[in-house]
């Protein structure tokens, strides 16, 4: 009979906590539905309209109190000023664990994890290449067309994307806000200060699984892919050459304008573009800032760095399609190429001879100038 007893009483109990639960969860949503309330009564004083919260008044009115401490960025609410504070610091704690790639906001990673389950239905009728979205397949398409339709009200330059586009306009604008903590430098957006931050550390996580090489970031992996795969997508309007990288076609259209708009303050030779122009200035000041870790034999650029640490490891990942002989580098490669075609793009302006290379040229050049130095004596 007590446990009889015993077992009445604690159902009892039971019923009477539940009861309590119920009381206090009333109490409870009765209290967050009045906090609302009252939140709600935060009106505009412009336009009389009630908002939720503080942050919605502020989006409302245009108001940004929140002010980024590194840059002066102001913005509506604390949330925003948080992710914001993100691009300065490189912190990404949101990580895709399909793939190991690590974002700054959780939205963008959830938005990127559905291109691992989605299907691409989306295809490439030139290349057979296939995307989970529409407006992905329209972007890339636009690298066979050659059809830039965000154009620069400043400069006149067009770009695939309206995204470059903005990223080209802070150009202009000379605001450089993102600072590396180890060297110094600035930069104009927060990717390129993560790609610059990877030449200190060393860091290539991007591996091509054909050949084994690394690289900093996505973008170059999926270039150097086109080396294995023969893929050029990038065609010249002008002579319908193609090329691996839009970079590579930018370079090669100067060659049909004959344009060289870098020019060397020093000895007032000019060059293409500013990267030529910044490796030929390292000549003039003597600066060898690319250092092998094997021997410590130092070079003007990282281009020659790569080609001479080859010279250790013995890789020659550029390969002749017509022959299978492999080279060192890709300019090799294509020397080697016009023994095969035939084409001989470098002419001696003083008899009309043609040669492969460039070195071959300049070497004849000197039999010209040798003969008029001789010629000077016998006189």
């Amino acid at each position: 009979m007590e446990d009889g007893n015993l077992s009445d009483t604690s159902n009892t109990d039971i019923s009477d906590n539940l009861e309590s639960v119920k009381q206090i969860s009333s109490a409870e949503e009765s209290l967050s539905h009045g906090k609302k309330l009252l939140e709600r009564n935060i009106n505009c004083e412009i336009y009389g309209e009630s908002f939720v919260n503080s942050s919605n008044l502020n989006r409302h009115t245009g108001k940004k109190p929140f002010q980024c401490e590194i840059c002066g960025k102001s913005l509506h609410h604390k949330y925003q000023l948080v992710v914001h504070r993100r691009s300065h610091t490189g912190e990404k704690p949101f990580h895709c664990d399909i793939c190991g790639k690590t974002f700054a906001v959780k939205s963008t990673l959830n938005a990127h994890k559905q291109l691992h389950t989605r299907k691409k239905n989306f295809r490439c009728k030139i290349c057979g290449k296939s995307y989970t979205q529409n407006c992905q397949l329209v972007y890339h398409i636009r690298t066979h067309t050659g059809e830039r339709p965000f154009h620069c009200e400043i400069c006149g330059k067009y770009f695939f994307t309206n995204c470059r586009l903005k990223k080209h306009k802070k150009i202009h604008s000379g605001k450089k806000e993102f600072k590396c903590e180890i060297c110094g430098k600035f930069f104009l957006d927060n990717s390129q200060l993560i790609v610059h931050k990877k030449t200190h550390t060393g860091e290539k996580p991007f591996h091509c699984e054909i050949c084994g090489k690394c690289f900093m970031n996505n973008f170059r992996l999926v270039a150097h892919k086109r080396v294995h795969t023969g893929e050029k997508p990038f065609f010249c309007d002008l002579c319908g050459k193609s090329y691996f990288s839009n970079a590579n076609l930018k370079r090669h259209k100067l060659q049909h304008i004959g344009k060289k708009e870098f020019h060397c303050d020093t000895c007032g030779k000019s060059y293409f573009n500013n990267s030529e122009l910044k490796r030929h200035r390292r000549k003039h000041v003597g600066e060898k800032t690319f250092h092998c870790e094997i021997c410590g034999k130092s070079f003007f650029d990282n281009c020659n760095l790569i080609a001479h640490i080859r010279s250790h490891t013995g890789e020659k990942p550029y390969r002749c399609e017509m022959c299978d002989k492999s080279f060192v580098c890709k300019g090799d490669l294509n020397t080697h190429r016009r023994r095969h075609t035939g084409e001989k793009p470098y002419c001696c302006e003083t008899c009309g001879k043609s040669f492969v290379c460039k070195s071959a040229l300049t070497k004849h050049k000197r039999t010209h100038t040798v003969g008029k130095a001789w010629n000077n004596k016998g006189l």
